[in-house]
């Protein structure tokens, strides 16, 4: 079977350009490891239009409804590989492989480590890159958040219901979370921002029991911890698109027009895999949705 667009992504930029596709009648395969992706988790959101305060979880939940009411065919598999064979992509994954005459790539991204001594061996023993997850591990507990974006400042408002001190130790001036998170991150009693530090170093024989700073804080560069949640962005998973010939920033996010479209003839993108300045769930959406009319418009016009 050839499709007439296969997403390769199951988060909301794929979800609501699968969505979109169906509306546009076309024949439209989503593959994905995983539905939902980085937002498949159950902290707070609250800047997602009509939706109020709710969770990353219940979004991914009311898009796939909304997008399997058209039914488009969905596939939980790994795509490892992608070529063009003349007019047509083929999508290759552990199980099978798919042809398809347009890609929209809504990958998402993977998250950043810190990359420093320590950090690699202290995986699951008191480092942690969910604090939705293994925050309540942490209680009464001391910890600390590296990073100070819109999710590091989610991650240190949630382990204030657990842990009894939450650092946030951040490399710049002043934290960069939007306003209205900022302003309760300033305000919880339980945080303590620490700028203009980095993390060098994280120590303990079995857990987390310290980590050494590159400059002193209260006269000394080690401080006691017994956890560390990682929130240093993201890296965009855009090696498939590369392969194809689609052109990559420095920061190897996918470069799109305002219509979500890339260089090559055919292949679309959304979402954070893309170059768009903002990256937030409704931003996908709306990119998913724009990947989806320009698919839509290659076909037909072929």
């Amino acid at each position: 079977m050839e499709y007439d667009v296969i997403i390769i992504g199951g988060g909301v930029a794929g979800l609501s350009a699968a969505l979109q596709a169906k509306r546009f009648n076309l024949n439209t395969l989503v593959i994905a490891k995983e539905i939902g992706g980085l937002l498949n988790i159950p902290n707070p959101v609250e800047n997602y239009p009509g939706l109020g305060a709710t969770t990353g979880m219940e979004i991914i939940k009311k898009i796939r409804q909304h997008a399997e009411k058209f039914k488009p065919e969905i596939k939980e598999e790994t795509v490892i590989d992608c070529k063009k064979n003349g007019n047509v992509f083929a999508v290759k994954t552990e199980n099978s492989e798919y042809h398809g005459k347009s890609i929209v790539f809504a990958t998402g991204s993977d998250r950043r480590k810190l990359d420093v001594l320590g950090e690699k061996e202290h995986a699951g023993k008191g480092v942690s890159y969910c604090a939705s997850c293994d925050g309540a591990l942490f209680r009464n507990k001391t910890v600390a958040v590296a990073g100070g974006n819109d999710s590091a400042a989610k991650e240190a408002l949630l382990l204030t219901q657990y842990a009894k001190k939450v650092y946030i130790i951040y490399r710049g001036e002043k934290i960069r979370a939007e306003p209205m998170l900022a302003g309760q991150v300033e305000k919880n009693p339980k945080i303590e921002i620490i700028t203009n530090t980095n993390i060098r170093q994280i120590n303990g024989k079995i857990f987390v029991d310290s980590i050494i700073l590159d400059r002193a804080y209260k006269g000394s560069t080690e401080m006691k911890i017994d956890g560390l949640f990682v929130e240093v962005g993201h890296i965009p998973s855009s090696v498939l698109a590369a392969e194809l010939g689609v052109k990559l920033n420095e920061a190897k996010e996918i470069m799109v027009d305002r219509e979500s479209k890339t260089n090559v003839q055919g292949i679309f993108a959304a979402g954070d895999v893309t170059d768009s300045g903002w990256k937030q769930a409704i931003i996908a959406a709306s990119q998913g949705s724009f990947a989806a009319f320009s698919a839509y418009k290659f076909v037909k016009t072929k």
